[in-house]
């Protein structure tokens, strides 16, 4: 491995394994009532161990940026911390147990992270459980907390106001696994109307090095502005189709996220 490949990948996860990864990804939203619509974007995800988050040279910093403010609560010393005092909240304890986290870092200061996704580990490194943290495009977030009991998927109910095309209403069924070479994420909603909306994740995996990471920028510049202002120009296109607008509950605390 090249000095250049050591500044930007953080030292190795236990076992040996390679703790900073990037996903090259085409992310796919269909919506199926009461129209059909959908989108089609391309970004790139980081896939980090919390505990070894990649550190890059000072130069490509604004490039990459993990800040504890825009996960959780907000208001905790550490991402790290944040997620395990949503978790002890909810009776988990890791006991230190691995955690690999999968979003968005800040582009030049920016960040927007639809989803976010957490595989919780023992210190044996058995799967405990999976958390997929929400954001939406009114500044809010909200965490499901997913026991899998080493399965990929699961069911949870709708809690939080994400599109404002749909009420808060519903079941979402997640397949969340791993990602290893591949990545591979779906997330359905249904509601009364049946199946009404699927997002799908996929990419292939990328060393995290200084190359990859030039490379994956200069394809897709700002890509978390992308990202925001893409939901928000599909959000305007189906206004102007007439879809009406569900109104946004007000937002409260959510269990163990410290503000």
């Amino acid at each position: 491995m090249t000095s250049a490949e050591r500044s930007v990948i953080s030292p190795p996860a236990p076992g040996g394994a390679v703790s900073a990864a990037l996903y090259e990804c085409v992310i796919t939203h269909v919506r199926r009532t009461p129209l059909r619509h959908s989108l089609r974007h391309r970004t790139y995800l980081w896939c980090v161990d919390l505990d070894r988050p990649p550190v890059l040279p000072p130069p490509l910093r604004p490039l990459a940026r993990f800040d504890a403010r825009d996960h959780f609560g907000g208001g905790a010393g550490s991402i790290r911390a944040g997620l395990d005092g949503f978790l002890a909240a909810h009776g988990i304890d890791l006991k230190g147990g691995r955690v690999v986290m999968l979003a968005h870092a800040r582009v030049f200061g920016f960040v927007f992270n639809p989803l976010s996704v957490y595989w919780c580990h023992d210190p044996s490194g058995a799967p405990v459980c999976v958390v997929a943290e929400v954001h939406n495009t009114y500044g809010e977030r909200h965490c499901y907390l997913l026991r899998t009991d080493g399965a990929d998927e699961a069911e949870v109910e709708k809690e939080f106001y994400v599109s404002p095309f749909f009420a808060v209403e519903g079941r979402y069924r997640m397949r969340l696994p791993l990602p290893g070479e591949l990545l591979s994420l779906t997330v359905h909603l249904g509601n009364a109307d049946g199946r009404a909306f699927t997002a799908v994740v996929r990419g292939r995996r990328r060393p995290a090095t200084v190359s990859s990471l030039l490379s994956a920028a200069a394809r897709r510049p700002w890509s978390t502005a992308a990202v925001w202002a893409g939901i928000r120009r599909h959000g305007v296109h189906l206004l102007l189709r007439g879809l009406p607008v569900q109104p946004r509950p007000r937002s409260t605390p959510q269990k163990g996220m410290l503000p």
